[in-house]
């Protein structure tokens, strides 16, 4: 589970974030980036992770989908290796239907790829 300082919660810091309109992608993700802040040491960056109904139906898949997108962030988090990501004050991750298929090491690899073009 990420730890709760490192969540992206409220309605309100979602649309913030959509609103700057910072996008990458991939073929399995779309990231959109929040703004940059000055001084990353005082505060957290926030994540977000967003699989929408048109996904797919289950709850199942989806839930899974987020689920190894945490484990992946998380364990980034807790080895420092977010790169340029923490000079963020927040970034939302939306799944894309190609990652339904994708297992923890793809995910880790397309996640890690999407962090190294943040600049």
């Amino acid at each position: 589970m990420l730890p709760r300082k490192f969540r992206l919660k409220n309605n309100s810091a979602f649309s913030a974030t959509y609103r700057l309109k910072n996008t990458l992608g991939n073929k399995y993700f779309l990231l959109y980036l929040g703004t940059e802040i000055t001084d990353y040491e005082t505060q957290n960056l926030k994540i977000g992770f967003v699989v929408s109904k048109k996904f797919h139906k289950r709850a199942v898949k989806r839930n899974r989908i987020k689920r190894l997108l945490r484990e992946v962030i998380r364990l980034k988090i807790k080895n420092n290796k977010l790169l340029d990501a923490q000079k963020l004050r927040s970034m939302i991750f939306i799944a894309k239907p190609p990652s339904l298929d994708l297992d923890y090491k793809s995910t880790e690899i397309a996640v890690t790829k999407l962090l190294e073009r943040i600049k």
